[in-house]
């Protein structure tokens, strides 16, 4: 009987229900109660975010392997973000089934595509080898790029590597974030969301070159930007194969804020 590799993230990666794929949530704390990430409905500006504990994935992983699954491919967000691939780690070495854990090294659609590329390897029926280079290969191609609408929550999360040299600039300002590493980073200063949500569209056309690509439009309390976005980008981009639109949730919320609109592209592999 052929390997049956299952698929397992974390509930950053905001994915619909998809088959072969788990989701463990990273937890949101707020007034010392900590919640799973999609139960939350309190005040995002007085909460912040915890991995999971590695409980959790060893319940998980234990529930993989007794409904017959023989390996696990386990894709989380960026560690320098969060501990949750070390938690997924950590419970990888007393897991019943091989268990290899992939760091992203993104968040939202930037981990979500790898994810999606992996299951997709799996329900093929690659064994753990091939799927993890599904889920590698695509993290490697991926790009996402964002901007945040408001400072404040920027500066409180701490989680951005550069953003110290924008806190001295003018209210108005929109930084246009990046990764690089697996890190949040500075990428230009824009003066207004009407010049980010451009310059937004004009990274995503580079990013994702002449051939066919994945696209996901990301925000937070931002749908009419986001919508009127989704509607223009095949335009420019006809090669787009893949165009979702995703809503994120409080994780991202708590150190970005809402207002939060950013773009992924992940140009598919060549043949």
């Amino acid at each position: 009987m052929p390997p049956s590799v299952a698929v397992v993230t974390d509930s950053t990666a905001y994915l619909p229900p998809t088959p072969g794929v788990s989701v463990v949530p990273v937890q949101v704390v707020s007034g010392g109660t900590s919640c799973d990430e999609g139960a939350f409905t309190g005040d995002l500006h007085a909460a912040t975010t915890s991995r999971p504990a590695p409980a959790r994935f060893a319940s998980c992983y234990a529930a993989l392997a007794a409904a017959g699954a023989t390996e696990v491919v386990s894709i989380h967000l960026s560690g320098e973000l969060s501990g949750t691939a070390e938690s997924a780690r950590i419970a990888a070495k007393e897991a019943p089934l091989p268990v290899e854990v992939i760091d992203s090294g993104s968040i939202a659609m930037g981990l979500g595509f790898p994810v999606l590329a992996a299951a997709d390897a799996a329900a093929r029926g690659e064994e753990l080898e091939g799927v993890v280079r599904a889920a590698l290969g695509c993290a490697a191609r991926t790009r996402t790029f964002f901007y945040a609408d408001t400072l404040e929550s920027l500066r409180r999360g701490g989680r951005v590597g550069t953003a110290a040299s924008l806190f001295g600039s003018a209210l108005a300002i929109k930084p246009l974030l990046h990764f690089v590493d697996g890190r949040v980073v500075l990428l230009e200063k824009v003066r207004t969301a009407t010049r980010a949500i451009a310059r937004l569209e004009d990274l995503a056309v580079a990013a994702a070159g002449r051939g066919p690509a994945r696209v996901a439009v990301q925000h937070l309390a931002a749908w009419d930007r986001a919508r009127a976005l989704a509607e223009r980008l095949p335009k420019r981009l006809p090669g787009v194969t893949d165009l979702q639109l995703v809503e994120v949730g409080a994780v991202i919320g708590v150190h970005v804020g809402p207002g939060m609109l950013g773009l992924t592209v992940c140009p598919e592999a060549g043949p």
